[in-house]
């Protein structure tokens, strides 16, 4: 008979300590809670408020419009000339 090894188990135990704080300002929180949000001991975030002037609003307004109207058109001309390809080319 062959001498069989018991497989070893390790059970990996959470210290708490922190090696590289992998936490990155601007990027959303995992979907997975936490009870402590840092190696502080914070539960919570403050976040900054940003007081935008008027003309500033208008600008980021205007931009997101023209980014969506931008996209719109690259759509629905790209299906425009495929329609126009099956008539001319393909359906021929």
């Amino acid at each position: 008979m062959k001498s069989r090894k018991k497989k070893q188990t390790y059970e990996f135990v959470d210290d708490g300590r922190v090696i590289a704080n992998m936490n990155i300002d601007g990027m959303p929180r995992s979907i997975i809670r936490r009870r402590a949000f840092d190696e502080f001991g914070m539960t919570s975030e403050k976040r900054e408020t940003v007081k935008l002037t008027r003309r500033e609003s208008w600008s980021v307004f205007f931009g997101t419009v023209a980014s969506h109207v931008i996209f719109a058109i690259a759509v629905f001309g790209s299906l425009a000339l495929f329609i126009l390809f099956c008539i001319k080319v393909w359906f021929r």
